[in-house]
């Protein structure tokens, strides 16, 4: 399984990150986790690109995980593609829906097949998925991702910032604070990429502050091979180095910081 983050930022633009997007790769298919504004072309500069994702899975509504899915569904239009697979929470294919209304040129241009999905476990574009419910002002989902038994993992091009690859498990923690049943959730997982969307300097309530993050962190029985901190706030520009110190203060596990086009393969 290989994964890019296409978009590490959040609402508000930084100049350096796309909004959310993930890309997940793996021999049975590509599955391409929210897409905010940039995302698309964050996946364009992937190997795989807007044409190669069999499905796209959701978090939540909130615009900055989601702006970028009709430019998405015209562009695969326009390359010739004529389905696709849209998954997400409850309400996921009523928000396209009515997107479609808006722009209704697009309406019957692909034949789209809707996914909505609650905590438990699912399969999904070559991967096994399970879903938690987090903590966040918009009901918003966690996701587990396995590579599906059946098909095994594959990389495409690019150099992948290497794992441990004892733990075949990535874990997306969306949009939300930080709470012990979520890293639990994550136990065993090679990476766990989680929100951290402000430095400790910023009352903030729905995100984490590194100081929080580090105390559930540390708190929860769990094991997870590596954390890397996304969904980034302007407000967190030259305060990395103090946000993973005030981490290391209270969990001493491996902790970095997600950037745009970052691969990692979990093998």
């Amino acid at each position: 399984m290989r994964v890019t983050f296409l978009g590490t930022g959040s609402a508000m633009p930084t100049g350096e990150r796309f909004q959310t997007g993930l890309l997940l790769e793996s021999a049975g298919g590509n599955l391409l986790v929210d897409c905010g504004s940039g995302a698309l072309h964050g996946l364009q500069r992937t190997g795989v690109g807007y044409d190669g994702i069999d499905a796209v899975l959701l978090t939540h509504h909130h615009l900055d995980h989601v702006s970028d899915l009709l430019p998405l569904l015209k562009a695969r239009w326009l390359a010739g593609e004529t389905d696709f697979t849209i998954a997400g929470p409850e309400g996921t294919e009523e928000l396209v829906t009515d997107l479609l209304e808006v722009h209704d040129y697009m309406r019957d241009r692909m034949d789209l097949r809707f996914r909505e999905v609650e905590p438990g476990s699912f399969s999904l574009a070559g991967f096994d998925v399970s879903a938690m419910e987090v903590h966040h002002s918009m009901y918003c989902l966690a996701y587990r991702f396995e590579a599906s038994a059946a098909t095994g993992s594959a990389g495409s091009s690019g150099a992948p910032d290497s794992t441990d690859g004892d733990r075949p498990a990535f874990v997306f923690s969306g949009d939300t604070e930080a709470f012990t049943d979520l890293i639990e959730f994550a136990d065993g997982a090679a990476v766990l990429a989680h929100d951290c969307s402000f430095p400790d300097s910023v009352d903030v309530d729905n995100h984490p502050t590194p100081n929080e993050l580090g105390g559930v962190l540390a708190d929860a029985d769990a094991d997870v091979g590596r954390v890397y901190l996304t969904h980034l706030y302007p407000h967190t520009d030259g305060e990395h180095e103090a946000m993973l110190d005030s981490i290391a203060e209270r969990y001493d596990g491996d902790v970095r910081f997600a950037s745009d086009g970052l691969s990692l393969d979990i093998e």
